[in-house]
């Protein structure tokens, strides 16, 4: 799937009169996506039903991008990159980082998985309403298109082009987020452009 902002479909518009553009959003998501919601203000999309979501420092999100090319769905949210994996992936994380030789190494990286939230980006073809809103970079598709795979642990192979996608997608990102803590230690800055955090789980 490559990068687009694809126009709005007719409902898209349809939906939009008599209902504020919050309440929209979220009924948007529930029937182009058949994702759950929560609030309004902002909406929510609730994680480890139909996807889990790591989250990392945008620099980081994109040169790990770079390294294993298309994938799922992605997101920015001001400073920080939301990748989207299958759900489940979150519990499958501390163990893939044990097994990639990651473990204990401090990174700047959150699993969000069941019982989870991230603010909804503003869907394809809208308007963020103030800057910093969360936008997708790589938005997903519809419910009634074919919708592409998530990066998910289907076995562990080799760090290879053989390997399944969620362990190539991990180790990128733990490598990037390596590198920049590196780097960042050299110069005295931090490891995220607003502050670091340590590798979470929720």
């Amino acid at each position: 799937m490559t990068i687009t902002d694809p126009s709005p479909p007719p409902s898209f518009a349809d939906g939009r009169k008599g209902l504020d553009a919050c309440a929209w959003w979220a009924r948007w998501y529930e029937r182009e996506l058949g994702w759950a919601t929560e609030g309004t203000t902002p909406v929510r999309l609730l994680t480890g039903l139909r996807f889990d979501v790591l989250e990392v420092p945008a620099a980081v999100g994109r040169a790990a991008l770079r390294r294993v090319g298309a994938g799922g769905p992605v997101a920015l949210a001001g400073a920080r990159m939301n990748l989207l994996v299958a759900a489940g992936s979150a519990d499958e994380l501390p163990g893939l980082l044990d097994w990639l030789e990651w473990g204990g190494v401090a990174l700047s990286l959150t699993a969000i998985g069941a019982g989870g939230r991230i603010t909804a980006p503003v869907p394809p073809g809208g308007v963020p309403s103030r800057p910093g809103a969360a936008v997708w970079l790589r938005p997903p598709g519809l419910r009634h298109e074919e919708e592409p795979e998530l990066p998910t642990l289907s076995g562990l192979g080799s760090r290879g082009g053989g390997a399944p996608d969620l362990v190539r997608l991990v180790d990128a990102v733990a490598t990037e987020c390596h590198r920049v803590r590196l780097m960042h230690a050299r110069t005295g800055r931090s490891t995220d452009e607003s502050t670091a955090q340590p590798l979470a789980f929720s």
